[in-house]
């Protein structure tokens, strides 16, 4: 560094540019909803699981696939239901009367991003058959260990206003998602626009015009890319009295993990590389925050009766810290 001005160590070219397609793609069809797509591009290139919660009717599926096809991968979708059994999502074993042996008939989870809608819908018996792949990239199955293939990524959706048929999700389960994200209602400008574009479209198939922009091999280099960014020590330490603030904070029952902390240094590391930069600022932890700790965080049951989000009290644990500069 020299005169406050960082030398560019890492060229970010390439992946800028495979960045600028995918947002310009996907904006064909989605109208607004910039940061909820920079975050989704983001948990792509952190290697990490996202939810993605939001009323019905905001584009949550649409996005998740539009982001599952501007990627030259293999893509699952799996519908929960309350009725839906683990083997229905691993795989179960079959006889095979020519070699008289079992083999496994594999799963819709055995791809590269897997799409589950309305996640909270099945009961913990199924989220338990979630915990082993999200975490290790691997199953067990009758004593055997299936490798999943690189990239392997669960885009998981929820609708936070119906109760009724739903099961809150193990705290186990949620902490294993890098980044819970909220579509929140387009803006009037956008509502028209999103009208307009629909009353002028000529075909019913909206991801017909979205072309893959990278490659599993593309996405892997990326990957490491990301990895390498720089990371100063004071931006650890400001991570560090984050989390652990979280931890002391009266507002809340419980505070984040270890686990919480290594995700908003991988997602501010994403994010940005997404701007073009190989190094972190404290701008890109205080955006990535909220994200990765507000399904991490429980709220004391007076400040939920107030009214209190998580986020809120996100912000106002940062506003306590001095940001590094």
């Amino acid at each position: 560094m020299e005169d406050g001005i960082f030398e560019q160590r890492t060229d970010l070219s390439k992946l800028s540019a495979a960045v600028e397609q995918m947002k310009a793609a996907i904006s064909k069809v989605i109208v607004g909803q910039h940061d909820s797509i920079e975050l989704l591009i983001a948990g792509i290139l952190a290697d990490g699981h996202i939810l993605i919660e939001g009323v019905p009717g905001v584009a949550k599926t649409l996005t998740a696939k539009l982001i599952a096809k501007s990627i030259d991968v293999k893509y699952s979708r799996i519908q929960f239901t309350p009725d839906l059994m683990p083997s229905d999502i691993l795989g179960t074993s079959v006889f095979n009367p020519k070699t008289t042996e079992f083999a496994l008939k594999r799963g819709p989870i055995f791809g590269n991003i897997i799409l589950i809608d309305e996640i909270n819908r099945a009961p913990a018996k199924t989220q338990s058959a979630l915990f082993e792949v999200m975490e290790e990239r691997q199953l067990t199955i009758d004593g055997e260990t299936y490798l999943m293939d690189e990239p392997f990524m669960v885009l998981a959706t929820q609708n936070p206003v119906e109760h009724e048929g739903t099961y809150r999700l193990p705290e186990a389960q949620l902490d294993r998602f890098l980044f819970k994200i909220e579509i929140q209602y387009p803006t009037l400008d956008e509502e028209i626009a999103i009208i307009t574009q629909q009353h002028h479209q000529k075909t019913n198939d909206q991801l017909l015009d979205i072309k893959p922009v990278l490659s599993a091999s593309d996405i892997k280099s990326i990957k490491q890319t990301v990895k390498g960014l720089h990371v100063e020590p004071n931006i650890i330490e400001f991570v560090a009295k984050i989390i652990h603030e979280s931890r002391n904070n009266k507002s809340l029952d419980l505070g984040g993990s270890p686990r919480a902390s290594l995700a908003i240094v991988n997602g501010a590391k994403a994010l940005a590389a997404i701007k073009g930069r190989d190094f972190v600022t404290p701008e890109d932890i205080i955006a990535v925050a909220a994200p990765v700790l507000r399904h991490r965080i429980m709220l004391t049951p007076d400040k939920e009766m107030e009214g209190v989000t998580p986020d809120n009290v996100v912000s106002q644990i940062i506003q306590k810290i001095e940001v590094p500069r």
